[in-house]
């Protein structure tokens, strides 16, 4: 049956969790995969019952409240969730998805982002944010990290403050999602908003929140899962960077469907005007696939402070805001 192959796919990747192999995100991912196929198909469906329509009706389903790339996403985890079960013997027979079931071409892709607009913030756009949470610390510690770095909300949840150096001034924390290797120069007037905010950090009474540079007031993390290990139960991801940052864009009317992780997509734009695109992937945590990148041993910390000062004189000085 169906739930059978979703609940021991999950347990090798709850395994993969445990070790540290994957995040809790990329769980999270694959959890909700199971719960949409469930939901879909029925837990007790028998995998030898499903046809090419049934996963043409999933994807229209699917299509209906997704982007061309979220959808080849949820496409690809869903596709991985059959691959498995062949892999493993559970299920007998590979599975035909069908012609129904492809991902989104990428012509399809490039005209939906096309139309979907720039995925990043002026810079008076971002000084209007950071000028609206300027009474509350912990928010502008976490934006100017965020536009200073290029670091996502799921980083900055995560981040120890073990992994910051306020007194050089640099940041180094490994990217979450791969693993890979980051460093990057905070400005001063980030240094400044991180102590602020650490000062009134309240306390936690979670020990996975210890350690924590940021927290909410309850004293929980800025980002929380629930999760089930039977995939008919919903899992849930509670973002709160990410609902606290789109209500100011309301309230301050900035929209055109962008999000906090916009600021980074604002971070990487802004830094390429330093021309040094190695330093530029190692602030991002980007892996560099290229043969200069397999001899590469470091990147200097004057070429770093080089990209932060180019982003800082993009976001704050007119004569280079764009």
């Amino acid at each position: 049956m169906l739930k059978d192959s979703c609940n021991q796919y999950l347990t090798v990747k709850r395994h993969l969790l445990d070790s540290g192999e994957i995040v809790q995100r990329t769980f999270w991912e694959y959890h909700r995969a199971c719960e949409l196929t469930v939901t879909q198909f029925g837990k007790t469906r028998l995998v030898c019952d499903l046809t090419a329509n049934d996963f043409g009706n999933l994807r229209a389903s699917l299509a209906k409240t997704r982007g061309a790339l979220a959808l080849g996403n949820e496409i690809q985890r869903v596709r991985m969730i059959f691959r498995f079960g062949h892999d493993q013997g559970i299920i007998e027979n590979p599975i035909r998805f069908g012609q129904s079931f492809n991902k989104p071409s990428k012509k399809v892709v490039r005209k939906a982002r096309s139309e979907a607009g720039l995925k990043m913030f002026k810079s008076v756009e971002i000084n209007q944010i950071l000028e609206a949470i300027e009474e509350n610390p912990t928010l502008k510690a976490i934006t100017l990290l965020a536009i200073n770095c290029g670091f996502g909300q799921t980083d900055i949840a995560n981040l120890p403050e073990s992994a910051i150096d306020l007194k050089s001034g640099f940041v180094t924390f490994p990217r979450l999602k791969t693993g890979i290797e980051r460093r990057a120069k905070l400005w001063n007037e980030t240094v400044e908003a991180i102590r602020e905010a650490i000062a009134i950090r309240p306390k936690t009474k979670d020990p996975a929140c210890e350690g924590l540079a940021f927290l909410m007031k309850n004293g929980n993390a800025w980002i929380r899962y629930s999760e089930s290990n039977d995939p008919s139960k919903w899992s849930g991801r509670q973002d709160r960077i990410g609902r606290n940052f789109s209500k100011i864009l309301k309230d301050l009317n900035i929209n055109g469907r962008r999000g906090f992780y916009a600021l980074r997509h604002s971070f990487q734009t802004a830094a390429e005007a330093c021309r040094d695109f190695p330093a530029i992937m190692y602030c991002m945590g980007h892996a560099d696939a290229s043969m200069s990148g397999n001899y590469r041993e470091r990147i200097e910390d004057d070429r770093l402070i080089a990209v932060a000062e180019t982003v800082h004189a993009w976001l704050f000085d007119k004569s280079v805001q764009g």
